[in-house]
C-alpha cells in the first residue's frame, strides 16, 4: 500500500496467491504503520480480493473509505502501476547484474584453467 501524499510503502504482504488474506496483511500493517486519527480514503481495484465482506468490516472499523476504480481504468491506480513498474525493473537489473558476475565468474575459471594448460612444465 502507498502513501500518496509521501509516496512512502505503508503496507506490503506476499504470497503465491492474491487472495483476500493478502491484503488483509497489507491494510493491517499500514494501519499499524500510520494509526491514522482522522478518516482515510484507501483506493484499489475491483478485484474480489478488494471487494470481500472482510475487508469492508475492517476499513468501517478503522474509518477507513473505500475507493475503488472504474473497470479497466488503469488510470486511477497509475501511481501504484508505476511504483510495481519500477519494482520489477530494479529485480530485471539486479537478475541482470547476477547473471553477469555468473559469467564473470565462468570466464574467470576457464582463463584460469587455459593459463594453467599453456604455462611450462618443467
Amino acid at each position: 500500500m502507498l502513501d500518496l501524499f509521501s509516496r512512502e510503502v505503508v503496507g506490503w504482504s506476499m504470497s503465491s496467491r492474491i487472495d483476500t488474506e493478502l491484503v488483509m496483511n497489507a491494510l493491517l500493517m499500514a494501519v499499524w504503520q500510520r494509526n491514522p486519527t482522522n478518516a482515510v480514503t484507501v483506493h484499489s481495484d475491483q478485484g474480489s480480493q478488494y471487494t470481500s465482506k472482510e475487508r469492508r468490516d475492517f476499513l468501517t472499523a478503522h474509518r477507513l473509505e473505500s475507493s475503488l476504480s472504474r473497470r479497466g481504468n488503469w488510470h486511477d491506480c497509475a501511481v501504484a502501476e508505476s511504483f510495481f513498474q519500477l519494482l520489477t525493473r530494479a529485480h530485471q537489473a539486479k537478475d541482470l547484474c547476477n547473471q553477469g558476475r555468473r559469467q564473470a565468474r565462468h570466464l574467470r575459471l576457464h582463463r584460469d584453467a587455459l593459463q594453467s594448460e599453456a604455462a611450462p612444465r618443467i
